[in-house]
């Protein structure tokens, strides 16, 4: 288990939608530090939020926030990226190629160049902001580097055994950020899905699924696949 008070977190995609509200939940936990990185990352009116700029598929951008950033003990991966209404057949490949970069190899660079951090500060733990889509195969290739992602949140979770690191993946359906905003379906909000995750993080589960529709979509991977996707029947 981690204890978040105290800790030094570093929340990737922290200005905004879930990575805000993981901000303002560990700050009502206690954190000691949090960086808060964006592309292009907007001041805090909390001095224990530090903003940093960080573009996660720039592997120089990431060797200067581990500069920035040596007393990390909590990484919290959340930036991600998706293009609407992409399709397998469709879209160009060079945009699906991006998708993954940014999804899938973007926080594995993260992880890779912070696990040495939060080891010699003594152990901590890796969040990881995956989706009720790992398990089901809607919204093209999206669904797909979020597949990629929970099974690289799987390894690395063995792979840091006995280093005193813990790896959470969190799963949600839709919730209300900008990236929804065209989605008319029933969304959750951000601050329960931060406050499901955090609780996860302490708790030390390896796996939170924080919605309905994550559970649902969790159960659906053993379904036979015209339960999952009606179209199929016909």
């Amino acid at each position: 288990m981690t204890s978040l008070h105290g800790a030094v977190v570093l929340v990737t995609g922290g200005n905004r939608g879930i990575g805000k509200a993981v901000v303002d939940d560990l700050l009502g936990r206690g954190a000691a530090k949090i960086y808060a990185t964006a592309r292009k990352p907007e001041p805090s009116t909390d001095p224990r939020v530090v903003p940093v700029p960080l573009e996660v598929t720039d592997q120089a951008s990431i060797d200067a926030l581990v500069k920035a950033a040596p007393d990390v003990t909590v990484l919290v991966n959340n930036a991600g990226w998706d293009i609407p209404g992409n399709t397998y057949l469709e879209t160009p490949l060079d945009d699906l190629r991006h998708l993954m970069e940014v999804n899938f190899f973007g926080p594995l660079a993260v992880t890779r160049a912070f696990v040495p951090v939060i080891e010699r500060n003594g152990g901590g733990h890796i969040l990881n902001m995956l989706s009720g889509l790992s398990w089901v195969a809607y919204h093209g290739a999206y669904s797909a580097t979020k597949a990629a992602f929970m099974l690289q949140t799987n390894a690395v979770r063995l792979e840091l055994l006995g280093k005193g690191i813990g790896v959470t993946g969190l799963h949600m359906g839709y919730v209300d950020t900008d990236l929804t905003s065209a989605i008319t379906a029933p969304k959750e909000k951000p601050a329960d899905i931060a406050k499901a995750a955090l609780d996860g993080v302490e708790s030390g589960a390896h796996e939170v699924l924080a919605d309905t529709t994550a559970r649902g979509a969790k159960q659906a991977a053993s379904a036979d696949l015209t339960d999952v996707y009606a179209q199929l029947k016909g």
